[in-house]
């Protein structure tokens, strides 16, 4: 229970506000991109805007230096990357690229994974922080939730951002580093895109495109 009806308040404004950008997403994924395909630049007026009228500066968001937390993350982050690796030569699925390709391709995943990482932790995790302040437990939760049905209806990636947008949830309240976690999506997404059969990912294609032939 709050303490307060003018604290409930704000924390149901916040709960409204994530509900409202959530759905702008989807709509966006389903079927903004498709006719107005620049209009996902409202969308992030309106994240930052939010940013803006709360006063949140950069250093808060996670925008901080890089070292904070990278040392504690590195081993598990070397230990996914070693057995998505082992699995592309198992199964030989490694995808025929050139390392002009490969490393292109690697650089932009890892700036992708920092702005999927702002989204997730330094909006909708702030967000839901805010909105359910005395249930922290069910933060990492909800994101993760979010962050899944955000992949739909593409179950490969579905069934890895539900468990991956909750551990980078954790990991974000307690380093609150978009560096480390947007480096280690890159890292993770290019060797799943590497490593990963198009049949099973569908090109890690979501939304309307998941129904095209990969």
């Amino acid at each position: 229970m709050f303490s307060s009806e003018p604290a409930a308040g704000i924390h149901w404004r916040a709960g409204a506000e994530a509900a409202l950008v959530f759905s702008l997403i989807l709509l966006y994924i389903w079927w903004l991109r498709f006719r107005f395909p620049y209009s996902w630049i409202l969308i992030l007026a309106l994240v930052v805007a939010s940013h803006v009228i709360r006063g949140e500066t950069f250093g808060a968001l996670g925008l901080r230096q890089v070292s904070n937390g990278f040392q504690s993350l590195a081993p598990a982050l070397a230990l996914i990357a070693a057995i998505l690796l082992a699995i592309g030569l198992i199964f030989h699925t490694l995808r025929d690229v050139s390392w002009q390709l490969a490393v292109s391709s690697f650089v932009l995943y890892c700036f992708w994974g920092l702005f999927q990482q702002y989204v997730l932790n330094g909006y909708f995790v702030n967000r839901f922080s805010e909105f359910l302040p005395q249930r922290s437990q069910a933060v990492p939760v909800l994101a993760g939730v979010c962050f899944s049905l955000a992949h739909a209806p593409n179950w490969f990636l579905m069934a890895i951002a539900l468990p991956g947008g909750y551990l980078c949830a954790r990991i974000y309240l307690k380093y609150r580093n978009l560096y480390v976690l947007g480096m280690a999506h890159g890292v993770v997404g290019f060797l799943i895109y590497l490593v990963a059969p198009d049949s099973i990912s569908h090109h890690l294609y979501v939304g309307p495109k998941w129904f095209s032939k990969p």
